[in-house]
């Protein structure tokens, strides 16, 4: 039984979408290629850096208590720092997803009086509460801490504004400037980390002692650097993302400048304590499985949304970025412009999940989203967006962004499911 036989027997798939897969494998051979590419010198980064750091079994064995002198945790920070190009980093189980990392690194750098400016936009829903622009008063935000925020948007052709960055800096003393590499819940295209370079270059002239930080998630080991080689003071992102390989069961990381990380420790243990403490309760063997395999993980995530983007593309549907474009992360937005159409992508992807592919999505509330939206997610790690998933507001055009696929040809079983879906529900 050849595989297109057992699709269509055990999965119930037509001859139709089984052809239009096959088609667009055979249309994409160099765009895979150039990912394959990519993956091996990011995979030769990170074996360069566990062998300059003499990484050895004794790495793994568990620390508990307060976990002094735990050599596994360090060295871990010594890895990090050395494939994305920084001075330092830190990495640790303790942050509890990308938000957490990324408002740990805004606490440690930003002081009351302070003003920082989001130069990519509006940043990711669930920094709207960090920052204090939605939610309660008094929660704890920056802006209740006395911490001034502006916003500059992009301009209508999906470029940077600068004229606006260059007036803002000029005309205030802006502490730091916040740069999102993925397109989060906009339309924007996603930025590659030389552009993020362009952006900092361009800061720095006018303002030499504003810092950048970046949102990295979702960004990692696409290009062949990472935004801290092209200036960035500090970037972070979640393991349940890229660089977690889908082995990290939790964390994240920061990287940059050793003074800011120094900082950064500070904030998520204690001043005093910083880095110097932290068990490690016997995560760090997959910690460092989970960079070791990230490189070639983010292939395979990478491979399955230039699939879903040409398949979407060829039936008429807008996407970005399209299935020619070089990608800046692993995310992949398409216009759905129905409510059933949102729905029913969702709940095919779900269809061809790993895990709960029984279960069947529907819109409804989520912390930190201002709408309903609908998630498709059957993931080893709860909330981890390097496995498959998809997910979108449940409002006008109906854009559905997805990402992720631990294994190229287990991803592809959810995008031939979400086409099926589509297709049985009569929307295609």
């Amino acid at each position: 039984m050849d595989k297109s036989e057992f699709l269509k027997n055990e999965f119930n798939v037509s001859r139709e979408v089984l052809d239009m897969i096959n088609s667009a494998e055979t249309e994409l051979n160099e765009q895979f290629k150039g990912i394959n590419d990519i993956a091996e010198l990011n995979e030769l980064k990170v074996m360069k850096a566990f062998a300059d750091n003499r990484v050895s079994s004794e790495y793994f064995i568990a620390s508990s208590g307060y976990g002094t002198d735990d050599i596994g945790r360090d060295t871990l920070d010594k890895i990090y720092a050395q494939v994305f190009d920084a001075e330092d980093a830190l990495v640790r189980h303790n942050f509890i997803s990308g938000t957490h990392t990324l408002s740990t690194m805004l606490f440690a750098v930003l002081r009351p009086g302070d003003t920082f400016v989001a130069i990519t936009g509006k940043p990711y829903d669930t920094l709207e509460e960090v920052i204090g622009i939605t939610g309660d008063k008094g929660g704890g935000s920056l802006i209740d801490f006395g911490i001034n925020y502006l916003q500059i948007d992009f301009l209508d052709n999906n470029k940077p504004n600068f004229e606006k960055i260059k007036d803002v800096l000029e005309n205030n003393k802006i502490k730091a400037v916040w740069i999102q590499r993925s397109k989060g819940y906009a339309e924007r295209k996603s930025l590659s980390s030389k552009e993020i370079g362009e952006m900092i270059s361009f800061v720095k002239e006018i303002s030499p002692d504003t810092l950048a930080l970046v949102d990295n998630c979702y960004g990692e080991f696409v290009n062949d650097r990472e935004p801290t080689y092209y200036g960035a003071d500090l970037i972070g992102g979640s393991l349940i993302k890229n660089a977690g390989g889908g082995i990290a069961p939790t964390g994240g990381y920061i990287a940059g400048k050793k003074e800011l990380i120094n900082l950064c420790a500070n904030r998520l243990s204690s001043v005093g304590i910083g880095r110097e403490n932290g068990a490690t309760l016997g995560l760090n063997k997959q910690l460092y499985q989970g960079i070791y395999f990230a490189p070639h993980v983010v292939s395979q995530a990478l491979k399955t949304a230039v699939l879903c983007s040409y398949i979407y593309e060829n039936l008429g549907f807008e996407v970005e970025p399209s299935s020619k474009e070089l990608r800046n992360d692993i995310v992949q937005l398409i216009k759905l412009k129905t409510p059933e159409a949102l729905i029913a992508f969702c709940q095919g992807i779900q269809k061809g999940s790993p895990v709960d592919a029984y279960a069947k999505p529907v819109p409804s509330e989520m912390p930190g989203y201002s709408d309903k939206v609908i998630m498709a997610a059957g993931a080893f790690n709860q909330g981890s967006s390097i496995e498959l998933s998809a997910d979108g507001p449940m409002k006008e055009p109906y854009m559905v962004y997805m990402q992720g696929g631990l294994i190229y040809e287990s991803a592809k079983l959810g995008i031939i499911m979400s086409i099926q879906e589509m297709k049985d529900k009569g929307i295609i």
